[in-house]
């Protein structure tokens, strides 16, 4: 199962997508309600529930000042790189990608967004522990931290939602076509 759920704030704000298991932690330790549920079951010995697509906080969660940061980690780099080899263009799927190190550790490059790029494994073994000039390989982009996280490609069903809620993610997304 690949679910993903949309965590919404007290307030109907959009806060983030997580991941099934995670909106079901949230759910059965009482800190968020189900607002909307996908037609797919999980089941355990004792239980049976509709995954979760939509979920919103109890309790109100102030913003902070950190919530334009994009947290770094192999998740997110291959979501700024768009799931793409930065050497060959290739697309081989998540399984096959790799993190590199624009300017190697054995030649102290730190592990930043400005040095880490998303590579297919053979591009990475290629250029091994040499810069891209030195292994003669070009970068396609050059490695940047992302203000935003790019779009995760979650469909709401809008039609399904209650009305107060679809217009509150209508006038959130600027979407009045979707449902």
């Amino acid at each position: 199962m690949d679910g993903r759920a949309l965590l919404l704030n007290a307030s109907f704000q959009p806060l983030q997508v997580i991941s099934w298991q995670k909106a079901l932690q949230l759910f059965f330790s009482g800190k968020v309600e189900i607002v909307e549920s996908s037609d797919q079951v999980i089941r355990s010995v004792t239980l049976t529930i509709q995954m979760p697509r939509v979920i919103r906080l109890i309790q109100y969660l102030p913003p902070n000042n950190r919530k334009h940061i994009v947290r770094f980690n192999r998740h997110n780099v291959f979501l700024r790189d768009h799931h793409t080899c930065q050497y060959c263009g290739q697309k081989p799927g998540t399984h096959r990608l790799t993190l590199d190190h624009v300017i190697p550790v054995v030649k102290r490059g730190p592990k930043t967004w400005d040095n880490i790029v998303t590579a297919c494994r053979p591009c990475n073994l290629k250029k091994g522990g040499r810069t891209p000039d030195e292994a003669g390989m070009r970068l396609r982009s050059m490695p940047r931290q992302p203000v935003w996280l790019p779009f995760l490609g979650l469909h709401l069903d809008l039609s399904l939602m209650p009305d107060y809620l679809r217009i509150l993610v209508q006038n959130y997304t600027g979407d009045s076509e979707s449902g």
